[in-house]
Order: C-alpha cells, then structure tokens, then sequence
C-alpha cells in the first residue's frame, strides 16, 4: 500500500476505537484532503466525525484545543507546515501549556498533523521543514513517520499522551509503496530506529530524508564503506542513547537534514553528540542541510536545494554539494 493509504487506516482504526476521535481541518470531507489522506472517510464515518472547518487555521485549532481539554480526542489537519505559523500562538501559548499550567488538572490529548517537506514545486510559500522549531518548544512531542509502520502506528499510540502531539508527514512520502502486514497496530513513540547496521559512519536522519540516506548507504557500501542509518522517528524528546551510542560505536557521524543548516535540529543533535561522545571520534561531526535560500520553484534548482542521496542532473551553473566519505587506515 502506500504511505497515504497507510495514514488513513491509522485514522479509521483510531475512529473505530474510541468513537471521542474525529479529524477536522480545510477540505478534509468532501474534497478528502489536500493529498487524499482522508478521501473516502466522510462517506464512511459522517459529517460530524469528518469536519471541514472555515479558511482559519487558528481558529479551528483553537477549537481543537478546547475539545481536547474538554474530553474529545480531535485530530487537527493542517493542510502544508507553514500554515501552522498561523497557530504558533496556539500550540506554543496553550496547546503546549495548559497541562503543566493547571497542575495536571487538565490534558489536551490533540494531535496535531500536517504536511511538510519540500519536492512538489511548491516554492517558498509551501516547501518549509519546520519541524526542528517544534521541537524546540517543552509540553509537547514531535513525531516523523518515515514508513509505513509508523505512519500507521503512531496515531494512535500519540492519543495515548496527555500532552499535545505533532506529526509531520512529508510531502514526498504520500505515494511510497510497501508491504505493510495485516495485523499492523500501534507503535511505540519513544526511541530512535537503527534501520540499517553499520560500523564504518553513523548517518543520523528523518522524514523525508531517510529513502536517500538509505539510498546514499547503499551506494557506500559498494566502496566498501558500512554506514548505519539511524531514523530519529522522535523529535521530541531526542533518543539520548541511540543518538550517542551510534557514533560511539563507528566513530564518525553525518546528520542529514532538511531544514536550513542555521538554528536546525541537525545543530542541535550535533552539539550534544560533541558534548557527550567526542571522545570517541575519529573526525568531526559532519552536516548536510538544505540551501539557505527561499526554495526555489523550477525542479531542477529545488532538487539542487536539497540533501540528495545520489547526485542529481543539473545545469551547468547547479551543482549539488558532494559529501566524501573515505575509511581511514586504523579501520
């Protein structure tokens, strides 16, 4: 199935299992979404359960929000991430603090989903990578699925957390296909993955990312190189000990992110692997960011914008930064 296909079950499984679930957000009943996630639910589940909300992204929040408190377990769509810039007041100033500003006497059980990422020549109005600032803020988790398992699984094991929980979906992934099992449930949303071993480099990824990561690994491993991948999932709370115990082990690191280079997650992850695991390196912690440029709109410069996982065809005046990666003799 796809990635898509897959969201939808782990919304229809999460309506069918507490029937206090309902998904609401722009054009997601009768139109089914701006990528098709929910296509097909109105039918099956009603207007009361599918909610097409006004053109108010604070607003319908806002209201989320306060099912939330008041008992519900609503789903929030966000159509693309920068909208949610919209209700940055809303998750940051209440979403993320009512719980821990009311002792406890309150929870907002909200998830939050929303698209992200950059490919679909959006431009720079609708290719962002915000998920590192989210991850920033205290009261609330961060999740990225990157496969079918997870973007499965974590629905509804994010309703099982008192606190407000944001899913990033990235753009790319709506039309990957896999083999997922029949009895696929929930998954747990507290670790890190190792999705592929290695001994040789520690690649550190997420979302969108991780099919080229995997991809520039395999491409390694035909030079001889053994790199393990390691997917974040989580990008609140970090896993401390898969991020640390990684590099420790290969003793080098590569973090691929799609977010600008400045302020992103991939700063923060590099500075605590340089706090705690520096010592057993064999050389610097190495990034590989998107371009700090608006995105650009033609295909080619988006493609040459972004981390690739094999060099991409370019013009002339674009050429992609390339990485190299060479074993040192004690290895």
């Amino acid at each position: 199935m796809t990635y898509r296909e897959a969201v939808k079950q782990a919304i229809r499984d999460a309506m069918k299992r507490d029937d206090r679930v309902f998904l609401m957000g722009e054009d997601v009943g009768a139109y089914g979404s701006c990528y098709a996630v929910s296509k097909g639910l109105m039918e099956e589940s009603g207007e009361e359960r599918i909610r097409d909300t006004p053109l108010s992204e604070s607003g319908f929040t806002g209201a989320g929000i306060g099912a939330a408190a008041a008992g519900m377990r609503p789903i929030v769509e966000l159509m693309t991430v920068n909208f949610s810039l919209l209700v940055l007041d809303q998750i940051m100033n209440t979403a993320a603090t009512i719980r821990h500003m009311s002792g406890g006497q309150f929870a907002v059980p909200l998830v939050i989903r929303m698209a992200t990422g950059v490919g679909k020549q959006l431009a720079a109005q609708h290719s962002h990578s915000l998920e590192g600032l989210y991850a920033h803020i205290p009261g609330i988790k961060v999740l990225a699925p990157a496969t079918l398992e997870d973007a499965r699984g974590m629905l509804w094991s994010a309703f099982q957390d008192p606190d407000p929980v944001l899913i990033f979906e990235n753009v790319m992934l709506y039309n990957m296909t896999g083999k997922l099992a029949a009895n696929a449930g929930a998954v747990e949303i507290d670790t890190a993955a190792i999705r592929r071993p290695g001994r040789d480099i520690s690649l550190i990824t997420y979302g969108g990312s991780l099919l080229k990561t995997l991809e520039a690994a395999e491409a390694l491993a035909g030079e001889g190189i053994e790199a393990e991948v390691i997917d974040l999932r989580v990008l609140r709370p970090l896993d401390g000990a898969t991020i640390m115990g990684s590099p420790a082990r290969t003793r080098r690191v590569v973090i691929v992110d799609e977010d600008w280079r400045t302020g992103s997650l991939s700063a923060e992850i590099a500075a605590r692997i340089g706090e705690q695991v520096f010592w057993h390196f064999d050389a610097p912690v190495g990034r590989v960011c998107s371009a700090e440029v608006p995105i650009p709109y033609p295909k080619h410069l988006e493609g040459a914008s972004l981390p690739q996982g094999l060099p991409i065809p370019a013009g002339p005046e674009v050429r992609p930064t390339k990485v190299t990666i060479t074993k040192s003799a004690s290895r």
